[in-house]
């Protein structure tokens, strides 16, 4: 926690008011609690078809998820900006550790290493799929792709804690950030 804000979290919002009381009304966020969240996961759905669409198509999935992490960090900077816990004197600095946290958290645990992950999945599998199987090739690259679908939910999970930790670890250090992780 910052000053009683938390930065990020991947699993709530870190409203602790509402994690004391349950009864208590929790803020929705639109980034983290509701549908919008699946845009940061476009960029592995779009590895994952990799084998059956043009590129182009791949590298717009990875525009829609950037520009989900980018909303997301922008949206914890101005409520960082709007929490009265935080002292004026310390809002610049808190805003800028809240939107730089995000960001980069969002970038490694959304795009960067899931993004890989699963292409190089998909491209074992449809490697694997060529030397050990006589398929046609369009069965091949459809059983890629539903490896590299099938693999996400798998793969976010541990993807966030060690993300968590590595952050934890490095740049939260450094930037003197205490973070939660919605616990």
């Amino acid at each position: 926690m910052i000053q009683g804000a938390t930065i990020h979290s991947n699993t709530s919002t870190g409203d602790t008011a509402s994690m004391a009381d349950p009864g208590a009304k929790k803020d929705v966020d639109i980034y983290r609690d509701t549908l919008l969240r699946y845009l940061g996961y476009a960029n592995e759905v779009g590895e994952s078809f990799r084998a059956l669409v043009p590129v182009s198509v791949v590298w717009g999935s990875y525009a829609v998820a950037t520009a989900y992490c980018t909303a997301d960090a922008i949206d914890k900077g101005r409520k960082m900006a709007k929490n009265p816990k935080v002292e004026p004197a310390e809002k610049t600095k808190k805003v800028t550790q809240a939107v730089v946290d995000t960001f980069v958290w969002q970038g490694l645990a959304s795009v960067a290493i899931p993004g890989f992950t699963i292409n190089r999945l998909c491209a074992l599998s449809l490697l694997l799929l060529r030397k050990t199987t006589n398929l046609p090739l369009p069965i091949r690259k459809w059983a890629t792709t539903a490896v590299g679908l099938s693999a996400i939910p798998v793969i976010i999970h541990p993807i966030d804690r060690s993300v968590d930790f590595l952050l934890d670890s490095t740049l939260r250090k450094w930037l003197d950030i205490q973070h939660d992780h919605g616990n």
